[in-house]
């Protein structure tokens, strides 16, 4: 291999892990480019890229990282930081790797396929680009810092109109199952549900305690599926009555 090549293949692997990790050090791309590749290098051989303007590719030198933008917009290096802490890295082989490189790309685990054909079946059966286009806005929804009112607002966009309950809580089991199965940069690209799985039970993210419910008091206990009375216990688990607890609240 050429110099000319291992610097393109050099820049490939910067690009590609800061789109995976969200940032990452000079060591850590020193590290796995060794392990992937005959020739070696050194600190230094990457450290030249800080001198390289790689902005058209939204990374950015800061702190002996390179940096994807968002974080650099949002001022949010040392709280990533604190978020990733001692977890380890999810680290491809080299060619699902480089994938990376490509700013849009993703992988797409199983638990897309499953929202994307609920989508289709349910709300447009007969446009496949809506519906493709729905699954990809909420999967990078995802990759942020989720919450499921982002996911209504998005459905909102979309002009989406649930039947009943019951489907509002089968549509967004199907989205918590997606934002559980995404890569994530807090995690080292790492899905919270292999965080949880290997190594840390608080990171998965779990559906509420209480329901994605459409207003009124037409609530429905996640977990016996029945509709909750005004004098049954709340479903939120603080063992008072439904009246006394959390009605107020779901009515506004």
């Amino acid at each position: 291999m050429n110099g000319v090549d291992v610097m393109d293949l050099i820049k490939q692997y910067i690009i590609a892990l800061t789109n995976l990790y969200g940032q990452v050090s000079v060591d850590l791309v020193t590290e796995i480019y060794n392990s992937q590749n005959e020739d070696q290098l050194s600190a230094d051989d990457v450290e030249v890229y800080f001198d390289e303007d790689l902005s058209k590719q939204y990374v950015y030198a800061y702190k002996d990282h390179f940096v994807h933008e968002a974080i650099i917009e949002h001022k949010e290096f040392k709280s990533m930081r604190k978020k990733k802490a001692d977890k380890p890295y999810y680290i491809p082989d080299k060619e699902e790797l480089l994938k990376y490189s490509d700013m849009l790309y993703y992988e797409k685990p199983k638990q897309y396929d499953d929202l994307m054909k609920y989508v289709k079946k349910n709300f447009f059966p007969n446009d496949h680009e809506k519906a493709e286009m729905l699954c990809e806005n909420m999967m990078w929804k995802c990759r942020d810092d989720f919450r499921p009112a982002e996911a209504f607002e998005l459905f909102n966009t979309f002009e989406i109109n649930f039947k009943d309950e019951k489907q509002v809580n089968e549509i967004m089991q199907l989205v918590m199952d997606l934002s559980n199965n995404i890569r994530i940069w807090e995690n080292n690209g790492h899905t919270p549900n292999e965080i949880f799985e290997k190594f840390e039970k608080p990171n998965l993210r779990p559906l509420p305690d209480k329901p994605f419910n459409l207003g009124g008091s037409n609530v429905i206990d996640m977990k016996t599926r029945q509709k909750v009375g005004r004098n049954d216990p709340c479903p939120c688990g603080s063992g008072k009555r439904y009246k006394k607890c959390c009605l107020g609240k779901d009515e506004n």
